[in-house]
Formats: C-alpha cells, sequence, structure tokens
C-alpha cells in the first residue's frame, strides 16, 4: 500500500501538486490519467522518494520513505523513468544486470544473470542481450529498460512498481504485451503498480483503478471502467466529447457513428462504446480492440526462471 497525505510542491512560485491525497492497493494497477503539465510525472517522483514533497508525507507500507534505507528502498522499489538517456556502449544484458545491483551481495553472479536473461525474455528481447544499448531503437531501449525493473523487484512479494509512460515508444504489439506482464506479475506476487499514462484506452482495459490530475489537484478516481467516460474526459481533458453511439460485433463503423463527427477513442470491449469529437476537424482516431491477448514468446525458448516468477506466462 501507497499513502500519499496532503501532499504539495512547488519550484519556485510555481505550485505543481496541491494537496494531493491517493492511496495505490497492493495487487492493483493503477494509472494517472491527466493532460500536459497536470503534475502527473512530479506526483510519480514523489511517490518513489525521488523528489520530497514540501507539506505532507508519503508512506509505503505503513513506514515514510525517510525511514527507509537506500538499499532497503532499492528492494522495495523499483521505477521506470520516462527518460533513460544512456551514451555508454553498455549491452542491454549489462543494462538488465543493474537491476540486480540490490542483491550482489545476496545471490551468486550466476543467479543474478539468470534473473537478467529470464527478464529479457519476458519482455521478448532476449535476442538483444548482447546488443549495445545505444544502438537499439527506442522501444528495443524501452523494452530492455522494463527487464531491468523487473529484475530489480524479482524476489520481493508485494513490492511496488512505478512505470512513467512505460509505452510511449512501444508498437502495439509490445504494447499490450507490456500491459499483460504487469497486470500478471501484479496478480500473481501482490504488486502495487502505479502507472503514468496519456492512452486512455490502455487504461480502460488494462488497469484496475485510476486518479485523474487536473492543475495538480486530483480531481476523481475510482475503478478505472466507471470513471473513464465522456463527461469526465471532456472536463479533465477540456475536449467537447459526446456519446455517440453502441455498436454490435460485425456491425459497419460508418453506421455506428451517426454524424460527421470523427471518433476519438473506442472505451468498452464487449459495450462498444464509443464516444465522438464535436468538431470532426480536431482529431482522427482510429478503434482498438482490447489488450488481453496474452503474452508472445520467443519461439524456442523456456526458460524455467521465467515460469517459476510467472506460471501463467505462456506462449
Amino acid at each position: 500500500m501507497i499513502i500519499a497525505d496532503n501532499i504539495s510542491y512547488n519550484i519556485g512560485t510555481k505550485q505543481i501538486l496541491t494537496r494531493v491525497s491517493t492511496r495505490f492497493a497492493a495487487g492493483r494497477v493503477s494509472a494517472i490519467l491527466g493532460p500536459n503539465g497536470a503534475g502527473k510525472s512530479t506526483l510519480l517522483r514523489c511517490l518513489t522518494g525521488s523528489l520530497t514533497p514540501d507539506t505532507g508525507s508519503v508512506t509505503m507500507d505503513g513506514r515514510e520513505l525517510e525511514e527507509y534505507s537506500l538499499a532497503d528502498l532499492s528492494r522495495k522499489r523499483a521505477v521506470l523513468s520516462q527518460a533513460n538517456p544512456i551514451s555508454f556502449p553498455f549491452t542491454a544484458l549489462e543494462i538488465v544486470l543493474m537491476g540486480r545491483n540490490p542483491y550482489e551481495l545476496d545471490h551468486s553472479a550466476d543467479r543474478n544473470t539468470e534473473v537478467a536473461m529470464a527478464a529479457l525474455e519476458m519482455m521478448d528481447a532476449w535476442h538483444l542481450r548482447d546488443r549495445s544499448f545505444p544502438t537499439l531503437s527506442g522501444g528495443e531501449q524501452q523494452r530492455v529498460q522494463f527487464a531491468r525493473v523487473i529484475s530489480q523487484i524479482w524476489e520481493q512479494e508485494g513490492a511496488c512498481l512505478f512505470l512513467d509512460e512505460p509505452t510511449s515508444a512501444l508498437d502495439l504489439k509490445h504494447q499490450h504485451q507490456l500491459l499483460d506482464l504487469v497486470q500478471s506479475l501484479c496478480q500473481q506476487h501482490g504488486l502495487a503498480v502505479v502507472i503514468v499514462m496519456h492512452d486512455l484506452n490502455l487504461a480502460y482495459h488494462c488497469t484496475d483503478d485510476c486518479y485523474f490530475i487536473k492543475d495538480g489537484r486530483i480531481e476523481g478516481s475510482g475503478e478505472s471502467r466507471d470513471m473513464i467516460n465522456a463527461e469526465r474526459i471532456s472536463d479533465i481533458f477540456d475536449l467537447p466529447l459526446k456519446y455517440a453511439g453502441r455498436m454490435a460485433n460485425g456491425d459497419n463503423l460508418d453506421r455506428a457513428v451517426d454524424g460527421d463527427g470523427l471518433i476519438l477513442n473506442k472505451l468498452g470491449g464487449d459495450a462498444n462504446t464509443f464516444f465522438q469529437i464535436n468538431d470532426p476537424g480536431m482529431y482522427r482516431g482510429f478503434i482498438l480492440e482490447g489488450c488481453r491477448r496474452g503474452i508472445n514468446r520467443r519461439p524456442g525458448i523456456e526458460r524455467s526462471l521465467a515460469r517459476e516468477f510467472l506460471p501463467a506466462y505462456r506462449a
């Protein structure tokens, strides 16, 4: 359980967060949603201990963050930042092994390497293990960095995982693969997962709870499928949305959306609920089915350690 109690944070005279109070439960995947500059990443950094709030407190499992040593905190939580610039020619495997630094005195080098290799496999990045990290594409780098944070909390039941825009550089397949893996890890290891994200469709399908933030204040929270709706999106993002209609499976999209508005997003699995922009010249959207498609494993690799950590890990 991660609790932020009445935290505020300022940069100079500008107030970034204002009396924010939130609770993120173990065994749940929570999304922090809001427009650019709302304070999402700042809130996440306060939750991880990277920033110290000017007022209020953050507790993790009943202890304030300041009470943890750096070594204990590095075992208790893992963080994937929005930007991870690395110019030195480390291999992908060496990057993932950095997540094993808190365990150098507890486990052998062989064990740490085995964990790192299994984490790479989970992210469909095993074949990148010997590649120089700076030569990888943005999406490949993001998958390797996510493997690093998995390896960091490998032995820790009930750990906390903080992700800042983890799918921003990923293609559609790997977006869904990553978020499906996050859900599986959360359920099987009791993780408390907090994700800053912009994609409302992914948040609707792939998170349990969401927290809307605007101008540094929490404007609403609850289960994602209750909270992500036309009225709230219109209010938070200042977009003139309206309910457009429902489409039965197999119906033609042109018949489903009445009028000349364009589709912004599809929110809902079986319900096939759509929202429509009042001004058809503003955005052009597309339809994306739900993300519960499972993890695509690299054919021919059967690492027992990956199965040990995530029994549901499948082809």
